[in-house]
């Protein structure tokens, strides 16, 4: 995953708790991100007032009335924590945090363990020169064919 598409994740995030997560395709914690962000909106903004509202501007005129400091902190602290966490687990961190669901994410380097892109004959964290699978499958299959010349 490219670090761009990490940063954006991250500020998708910042707007949307959840919705960077997704983005990443990592979709329990969207669930969950989003689940709370929705959940605390229902919970601590004045819902009827904002209902009632005729317009956006009256219901972003009602929120900022309606809501106290801890409120504020509260909707910046799940936003924040979201964008933080979508960054991180876009960029790999901890190792193995984009893993399918079948616990696989793609070969992964022998030397630092990371992820690798296939179109490289190299690590692009560490590196390390790797051998292409399919000539160390020809190679092996061909060890195994050659036959011993007679001994006389």
């Amino acid at each position: 995953m490219t670090w761009l598409r990490a940063l954006v994740a991250g500020g998708v995030s910042l707007f949307l708790p959840g919705v960077g997560h997704a983005l990443i395709r990592d979709w329990i914690r969207a669930l969950i991100f989003g689940g709370l962000f929705i959940s605390a909106a229902v919970v601590f903004l004045p819902t009827g007032e904002i209902a009632a509202a005729d317009s956006v501007s009256e219901s972003m005129t009602a929120v900022a009335d309606e809501t106290d400091t801890i409120t504020q902190f509260l909707f910046s602290f799940i936003a924040l924590f979201a964008a933080i966490d979508a960054t991180f687990r876009g960029l790999g961190f901890p190792p193995g945090s984009n893993t399918n669901a079948d616990g696989e994410g793609g070969p992964s380097c022998p030397e630092c363990g990371k992820e690798l892109d296939e179109d490289l004959t190299f690590c692009h964290w560490c590196t390390t020169r790797l051998e292409p699978a399919a000539a160390e499958a020809d190679a092996d299959g061909a060890a195994e064919h050659v036959e011993e010349p007679p001994r006389q």
